[in-house]
């Protein structure tokens, strides 16, 4: 009763707010939406907005274990101007405040006196803020998080600027310029504010997410969008995509090569050509290389695999799917193909059946959803998509609707699964805010491996899943850095599509398609398998962080600095990332057989040779390439698993609990059946793993009536 009435307060308070200059007499209105989340507001918001397509409800009790939540600064300061421009809003920037977040930033990590446009582009460039998954959101170590709910494009100026004010400005020594690189160099004081440029907008929406640490704000943020996503068990298994042109037999020879080789994979993905047309798509099966689907699918599933599927939005003259979207489309056409107008919950729903009745029914088992991040906005030739001048019969218009396109064909395709009590694992091309309860992998065509470990790091700021594919490579060194980086990620991914074999067979593409295989292509291939069979490994860990994500909030993949923001050293590490609760991965590149890493404070042991490190210093280490670059923090239980090559619904792991440390802290196994959404109606258990008098104890509690986990030996690391 107490805290409802100090909400009522709080709430009475801040409507009173009112913004200054802004424009007549609009009023900027405040509200406490759920703990620690405040939304301020001015003018007349946009009709499509990120939060407008949310669908899952806060998760309130949750956010209520959190911390007290507080500012560093008094909300009154975020100014909200409307001008015949657009909307600018100005939110106080302390001096010493490190910035991240913008969504899944590729070639920036520490955000702070960069100018940031989040724009959705398939071939993110630079540090300008173009991205598969732009997001008007950032975070500051200081405990908040500033999320401006707008689809349009959006310009941060994050202490880049100086306005022009009444105070006596700061006297400062003139550059006289013995360079061009010294004129324009940005080394002054930052500017007091980080200030939004929304152009055309009328009005705004802005959500404030609270501390009082860094990790509480990403907690609420992804709690505030429905929790985080807890993908099927299997969907954290080895994904192999097969050659574009494979017919129904290829693919099963593929499926019985990975089994005979006894080579870890869940799940065969098909390219392009499983459908008559794909440039736009059909959404067909083709009967000429796939003359029997249901029977792949039933002979794929008895072998333990999933099917998924490739695909875009873009719906093809040739589609069942033409005639009855053709009046809920936008006014051009990509390929040849209609858009769909996913923010019309009517062509949302008859995309979505179609799927599900065709394709989701007869057991295919997720989708890759490609090409829904427009053209490559670099260049000029690169003009396939929708212009942003398009009009769609809801209204939206193609800027907003390339911003949210990722997120509403998503929403059209995971609805389907939620209705069927399936959960899935989905890949898609573009996300955005607000998509954290999605069970879908961001990819990219790029291939640039350091910037591919750096958007893993990024990820976690964003509610966002990230997957580093793994295609031929330069080397065999290349090959198994890249690989390990894959393994120590959300989905671990192989993509074949123009390879006949896998790449531990061959690393070059002519001579792989060619079937000309390295003379020690046997050799690699154990390699491979011993990585892969480290992954599944891990697969119980990795589902208990997916848990935590989803009931607590906890990005499973996330930047040093989220877990240490008051450790500087932290502040600008891209290349190294925390899985989970114990473990600390720092990914090697073919660039060297060693490299640096900061390890925090407190004690961490070196995964392939228990060596101890003391924690707040830096240290050169070198990884073999068929070992694991992580550390384990001290106080760790860390439950690993007998490797198994799918995980199938009644598999069940069998847990050696390795103990690192003196003083362990217990830990936890999420249990449930891995594959439906019954872990919502209270069917799953938490198996509670402690060690007590130097002996380890597993209590299982829950509803769940099946045992998954089975902890047949423990180990001590000191």
């Amino acid at each position: 009763m107490k805290k409802n009435i100090l909400y009522g307060i709080i709430g009475s308070l801040l409507m009173m707010m009112t913004a200054a200059g802004a424009m007549g007499q609009d009023k900027l209105v405040a509200a406490e939406v759920a703990l620690g989340v405040k939304k301020i507001s001015l003018g007349k918001p946009d009709q499509f907005t990120p939060y407008g397509f949310c669908d899952e409800a806060p998760m309130k009790g949750a956010m209520e274990q959190l911390p007290a939540a507080k500012l560093p600064f008094n909300i009154n300061d975020i100014n909200i101007s409307i001008t015949g421009r657009g909307v600018v809003v100005e939110v106080p920037l302390s001096d010493t405040e490190q910035l991240y977040g913008f969504g899944l930033q590729i070639g920036s990590f520490n955000q702070n006196r960069l100018r940031k446009k989040p724009i959705v582009n398939d071939n993110p460039l630079n540090d300008l803020g173009y991205t598969h998954a732009p997001m008007a959101f950032y975070i500051s170590n200081k405990g908040y998080g500033i999320l401006i709910n707008t689809a349009r494009y959006t310009t941060f100026y994050c202490g880049t600027t100086d306005k022009l004010t009444n105070r006596q400005p700061m006297v400062s020594k003139d550059k006289n310029g013995n360079s061009v690189e010294e004129l324009y160099k940005n080394d002054g004081k930052a500017g007091s504010s980080v200030t939004v440029d929304i152009p055309g907008a009328k009005g705004i929406e802005i959500y404030v997410f609270e501390g009082p640490e860094l990790l509480n704000v990403l907690q609420r943020y992804n709690l505030f969008s429905g929790g985080g996503a807890l993908p099927a068990i299997w969907g954290l298994g080895v994904k192999y995509r097969v050659k574009a042109d494979f017919n129904q037999q290829r693919v099963t020879q593929m499926a019985s090569y990975f089994r005979t080789s006894q080579i870890p994979c869940d799940v065969l993905g098909l390219e392009p050509k499983w459908q008559t047309a794909a440039y736009s798509c059909s959404y067909v099966w083709n009967n000429t290389l796939f003359p029997s689907p249901n029977l792949l699918i039933n002979s794929m599933r008895q072998l333990g695999f999933h099917i998924n599927l490739w695909e875009h939005a873009f719906v093809s003259p040739k589609s069942p799917l033409y005639e009855p979207l053709k009046t809920k489309a936008g006014d051009y056409l990509v390929w040849n193909g209609l858009v769909p107008d996913f923010a019309d919950p009517a062509a949302s729903k008859m995309f979505g059946d179609y799927h599900k009745e065709t394709f989701i029914k007869q057991g295919i088992a997720g989708f890759k959803m490609d090409e829904c991040d427009n053209s490559n906005l670099a260049t000029g030739t690169s003009n396939w998509s929708f212009p942003e001048h398009s009009s769609f019969p809801s209204g939206i218009d193609g800027e907003q609707m390339h911003q949210v396109f990722g997120i509403v064909y998503q929403k059209a395709i995971y609805k389907v699964y939620k209705e069927l009590n399936m959960r899935t694992f989905l890949d898609v091309r573009a996300s955005n805010a607000f998509a954290s309860s999605y069970p879908a992998a961001l990819y990219s065509d790029t291939y640039v491996h350091q910037e591919y470990i750096r958007m893993i790091v990024n990820s976690g700021f964003s509610g966002l899943i990230w997957s580093p594919e793994v295609r031929e490579s330069n080397s065999v060194k290349d090959l198994m850095r890249r690989t390990q980086t894959a393994v120590l990620s959300a989905q671990t991914l192989f993509n074949s599509w123009y390879l006949e074999h896998p790449p531990w067979l061959q690393i070059n593409r002519d001579k792989n398609n060619k079937n000309e295989l390295m003379p020690d292509a046997n050799k690699v291939e154990a390699n491979i398998r011993t990585l892969l069979n480290f992954r599944m490994s891990l697969v119980p860990y990795l589902y208990n962080a997916f848990a935590d994500y989803r009931l607590k909030g906890i990005p499973p993949f996330r930047a040093l600095v989220v877990d240490y923001p008051n450790d500087k050293k932290t502040y600008n590490i891209s290349d190294e990332y925390l899985i989970g609760q114990g473990i600390l991965a720092a990914p090697l590149t073919e660039d060297a057989d060693e490299r640096k890493v900061y390890l925090p404070a407190g004690d961490w042991y070196d995964f392939n040779n228990n060596k101890k490190y003391e924690g707040g210093r830096e240290y050169t280490i070198k990884t073999g390439l068929t070992e694991l670059p992580i550390f384990i923090k001290s106080g760790t239980i860390l439950p690993l698993a007998k490797p198994v090559d799918h995980i199938a619904q009644d598999t069940q792991f069998q847990i050696t609990c390795v103990v690192y440390g003196a003083n362990p802290v217990n830990t936890t196994l999420f249990e449930d059946d891995g594959i439906t959404f019954n872990y919502q109606k209270g069917g799953f258990n938490v198996v509670n793993l402690s060690w007590v008098n130097n002996k380890g104890k597993v209590k299982r509690t829950g509803d769940f009536k099946q045992v998954r986990y089975r902890v047949t030996d423990w180990k001590f690391v000191l």
